[in-house]
């Protein structure tokens, strides 16, 4: 019963993730947007804290922003119940794609209605970026952190350690000044160490019944071997999905061509290039996570051992990649919550915002340079989209899947 207070909430999360397009960079515009402006559910502070914090984790950084929201608003089990109800649509829609990958043309992944999400997506993360220049850049060492990160940022964005060390240096050049002090002591809130004992039992357990399996060759040990190759991805990953499908690339593509391991490893787990690339591509055209990727992959990865088999490769992707996202999540957050009391981490997370605005700045001009640029009308309908979706956002009352939809509209009739 305590749930249904709860119901508008849940709801909202599912048309987000029917409608978040743009990968986690475009995600936190959305979610500012909508759980913030429109729905109050948190502050703006409060979504940078949680945005900060996030980057320093592995994992799913949208996914693991929203999952802290929902336990904001409810606990544990609301979490758990945000990321179900956000991950699902999308690991739905990868996953089928798997089973029909004869019936995709290879050479038209990218669908005409999806032309302007691109355009759109920086549109959300320009609002993104001005609204939190506003709230964490005030003095001049934050305008200096704020273009230092931008710049690095910008260099090094595919290099996926560039995130936590930007973040950590942020925050020790604002402590360097001891005048910053906090107002008030934030409340302690009791930490749950299951998830953290969770989280590397199952890891373990992965990694040796995995390993068990490849030295005894035990029948149908494939599932196995996929639950240990996506759980250790999602324990692992810096830098969101354009480090995730680099790194699946490499365990499911690049290492069974090897004829050694091959030798060594006949029933390794692997995809072929022409699968592979097909599903990166269609990932990058649906709402939700790109993380949902491992649905696609787990599904693939088992399609030959027969529909029941595809099937439970999706389930395995989809639990195996996020599981290490939420515990890591909800057990490292109450620790962060209460290191707030010590006067340095507030003077630190001064420095971790500005960051997290010069992140923000970056992914907005890394961005556009993949938008299309072939002629004259396209560089003009690309910039009004962009512009259109910065005004709607910063002046219009539209709700944000009204905006994407009339993107994806736009895409068809152009």
């Amino acid at each position: 019963m305590v749930l249904l207070r709860h119901t508008r909430f849940l709801k909202a999360v599912g048309l987000f993730s029917l409608t978040a397009f743009g990968g986690p960079q475009g995600h936190f515009g959305m979610m500012m947007k909508t759980f913030v402006h429109q729905r109050r559910d948190i502050t703006e502070e409060e979504l940078l804290d949680y945005n900060a914090f996030c980057q320093m984790l592995p994992g799913a950084s949208s996914t693991q922003v929203l999952t802290l929201i929902g336990y904001k608003r409810g606990g544990v089990i609301l979490a758990v119940l945000t990321l179900i109800i956000w991950i699902l649509p999308a690991c739905l829609l990868m996953g089928a794609f798997s089973f029909f990958l004869e019936y995709i043309n290879q050479k038209n992944l990218v669908i005409d209605v999806f032309k302007f999400i691109q355009p759109m997506t920086v549109g959300f993360l320009a609002y993104a970026a001005v609204k939190s220049f506003g709230i964490s850049v005030h003095n001049t060492i934050t305008h200096v952190i704020m273009a230092v990160s931008a710049m690095a940022t910008l260099l090094l964005f595919t290099t996926p350690w560039i995130f936590p060390i930007l973040l950590v240096l942020g925050g020790f050049v604002t402590n360097l000044s001891s005048k910053r002090i906090p107002q008030k002591e934030t409340p302690s809130r009791k930490i749950s160490w299951g998830n953290i004992w969770l989280f590397a039992i199952i890891f373990l357990l992965a990694g040796a019944s995995s390993e068990l399996a490849r030295k005894n060759d035990w029948p149908n040990r494939r599932p196995l071997n996929l639950f240990e190759n996506t759980y250790r991805f999602g324990s692992l990953v810096f830098g969101g999905g354009q480090v995730l499908i680099p790194m699946m690339y490499e365990q499911f593509v690049a290492r069974p061509a090897s004829q050694k391991l091959m030798k060594r490893n006949p029933h390794v787990v692997k995809v072929s290039k022409e699968d592979f690339y097909t599903g990166a591509g269609m990932v990058r055209a649906i709402p939700g996570p790109v993380f949902s990727v491992a649905s696609f992959m787990g599904g693939t990865a088992m399609k030959d051992m027969g529909y029941s088999m595809q099937v439970l490769g999706c389930i395995i992707g989809s639990v195996a990649i996020f599981l290490p996202s939420a515990l890591l999540v909800l057990f490292f957050f109450p620790i962060w919550h209460n290191m707030k009391k010590y006067a340095s981490v507030y003077r630190a997370l001064e420095g971790i915002n500005a960051v997290v605005v010069g992140i923000i700045i970056a992914a907005t001009f890394y961005m556009m340079k993949d938008i299309q640029v072939t002629n004259a009308k396209v560089i003009i309908l690309n910039i009004s989209v962009m512009v259109g979706t910065w005004a709607l956002l910063t002046y219009g009352k539209l709700p944000s899947p009204v905006i994407v939809l009339s993107c994806l509209l736009l895409g068809w009739i152009f």
